[in-house]
């Protein structure tokens, strides 16, 4: 488990002065469906896009609050990673984008029948967003409407 005292003295002295916000959090939904039945969506903080999409823009202040569709389909081989933050090791991601986007993990749960099915998409976030307002009353319901359209039961969050 990694501890503040593993970080650069910056990262443990911004930790220490950010004005964390606090959510009145309440749980949006129940999980209706037995596991065996449920569609599986992912939703990461790794900043991974395709290749043919805008990367993350690290120069927002604040961070930027824009997501990206990825399909079930897409070549996680090909991914990027737009991540702005140098507090964490990227090699694990940049060599292996299961460990943000664990596609192949949800299809072998699905073969398996631990799951119903992963869902058609799936949606990639930059993390580290110190403004999050903009994620908040905007991209997250945007994201939201679309695991509804898709009849999601159930998200897999991947924070990085």
């Amino acid at each position: 488990m990694a501890h503040l005292s593993d970080l650069k003295l910056a990262y443990r002295l911004y930790m220490a002065a950010y004005r964390y916000r606090q959510f009145d959090w309440r749980p949006g939904s129940v999980l209706t469906s037995p596991l065996p039945q449920a569609r599986i969506a992912i939703v990461t903080t790794a900043a991974l896009h395709r290749p043919d999409q805008p990367a993350f823009d690290a120069s927002v202040k604040g961070g930027d609050w824009s997501y990206r569709e990825l399909s079930l389909e897409v070549d996680l081989a090909s991914l990027l990673a737009a991540h702005k933050s140098d507090a964490f090791d990227h090699s694990g991601v940049d060599a292996d984008a299961n460990l943000a986007l664990p596609l192949d993990r949800l299809r072998e749960l699905a073969a398996r029948h631990a799951i119903g099915e992963p869902a058609p998409r799936h949606f990639s976030f930059m993390g580290s967003i110190s403004a999050p307002g903009r994620l908040v009353e905007q991209t997250a319901p945007e994201v939201a409407a679309k695991l509804h359209d898709d009849r999601v039961d159930a998200v897999l969050l991947t924070p990085v």
